[in-house]
């Protein structure tokens, strides 16, 4: 099954509607953003969020901050798992005590062989610590939530190779084709699921069930065969 995060959350009643609608990571974002939340923002969000659903993992975002400030705020808000967004390391990412979602940054210079080997030298680095790589799109000096996709081709090929997350450009409209034609592990969407730069719930629950309802086509697909 497909897993799906939903990023940028900032607000209590739209972080429940994610957790209501199914979806499997919450994002919130310290990194500087509009999207960005306060330590004391964020606890409240998983306070309420784990009421409903304990084991949703909510994902602390970060981008270049120290090794220490993300343990402390991983600890304090009792986030799941850490993403890195920036420009960090694999040595760096050895001293996350969480599980890490490692961004790749995509640009129009960079080929499908040096992503699989970046990502496959974190696999060397990391042999004992959980973590997945999202595949995204770089938009000048921003480090995601741009809304831009980059070249499903490349994402197929980076697929088959290991188990990552797809974001970029991702809509209720889009994400069921790229399920279909690239199977990624996991998808991620921030921008796709706004209207007026706040998040929709509305789009939130049909990109949940656009992703859910393409598995169902293939699973009854392979039964009808």
């Amino acid at each position: 099954m497909t897993k799906i995060k939903i990023c940028g959350l900032s607000e209590i009643q739209h972080a429940l509607a994610v957790a209501k609608a199914g979806a499997d990571f919450l994002g919130l974002v310290f990194a500087p953003s509009r999207r960005q939340v306060s330590i004391e923002k964020a606890l409240q969000v998983v306070k309420a969020v784990h009421a409903l659903r304990p084991h949703l993992v909510v994902v602390g975002v970060f981008a270049n901050s120290t090794a220490d400030e993300v343990n402390r705020i991983a600890d304090y808000c009792n986030l799941g798992w850490v993403q890195l967004s920036g420009d960090e390391t694999w040595d760096y990412c050895q001293q996350i005590e969480r599980p890490i979602i490692k961004t790749v940054h995509v640009s129009s210079t960079k080929t499908p062989e040096e992503i699989v080997s970046e990502i496959a030298m974190g696999y060397r680095l990391l042999p004992r610590q959980d973590f997945v790589c999202l595949v995204d799109s770089k938009v000048g000096d921003t480090y995601g939530g741009t809304g831009q996709a980059f070249d499903w081709k490349l994402a197929k090929e980076v697929s088959a190779r290991f188990s990552v997350i797809i974001a970029g450009g991702l809509t209720p409209a889009n994400v069921s084709q790229l399920v279909k034609e690239v199977q990624p592990w996991g998808v991620d969407v921030s921008t796709g699921i706004e209207s007026h730069g706040q998040k929709d719930v509305s789009k939130i629950v049909a990109f949940i069930e656009a992703v859910r309802n393409v598995e169902a086509n293939v699973s009854q697909s392979s039964q009808d065969g």
